[in-house]
């Protein structure tokens, strides 16, 4: 599937939005990319995961055993990666403000783990669900998601398959450019919810 092609899905679903956004990185931008919109037709969560999972293939010479996903953005396609892939999937919840397992799911030692992401901006999200994967005994093989949007420059710690690669200006709080700061800031992530 070709990059232009993820994007209309994504705007079909009214999943590529504009204004100003904080972004679970904390950081500022003028567009936002809702997957929860874009998965929640079942048919285009499974044609996008189909896309990734082709990728995944080219791109991981290795085995893949298990799925394991952040919540809460992750889960849907986390869920999907896994059914195209032919593997269980998990996903990791924060607690205290770390990923860690629950729900009786664990990860045996040396299981060769694929970490999936719905959204990658700065890498921080899928680095810390890499560590909780390894602290738990997976070995981490790869890591995929559907839209990158760092457009390569976020380093996940492995190699990262991405069904599409943008460059979206994100920005500090204090550095915003004057009309994104004259909008008002909308949260629509799930980080830091009480």
């Amino acid at each position: 599937m070709q990059e232009k092609r993820v994007l209309k899905e994504f705007a079909d679903a009214g999943a590529l939005l504009e204004g100003h956004f904080v972004l679970s990185s904390g950081l500022h931008s003028s567009r936002y990319l809702q997957c929860a919109r874009a998965l929640m037709d079942a048919k285009r969560a499974a044609r996008l995961c189909k896309a990734l999972a082709a990728r995944v293939r080219e791109d991981c010479a290795k085995p893949i055993d298990l799925v394991v996903s952040p919540a809460m953005g992750g889960v849907i396609v986390g869920y999907e990666m896994g059914r195209q892939l032919g593997v269980p999937s998990i996903f990791l919840e924060r607690v205290d403000g770390e990923f860690t397992l629950r729900r009786g799911f664990d990860i045996p030692k040396g299981t060769k783990c694929l970490m999936v992401e719905d959204i990658v901006t700065t890498g921080l999200s899928s680095r810390e669900a890499i560590t909780a994967i390894r602290a738990a005994g997976g070995t981490v093989v790869g890591a995929a998601c559907l839209i990158d949007r760092s457009n390569g420059k976020s380093k996940v710690g492995v190699k990262l398959s991405a069904l599409a690669k943008l460059s979206i200006p994100a920005y500090e709080a204090d550095k915003l450019p004057d009309d994104l700061a004259a909008l008002p800031a909308i949260k629509p992530g799930s980080r830091g919810l009480k």
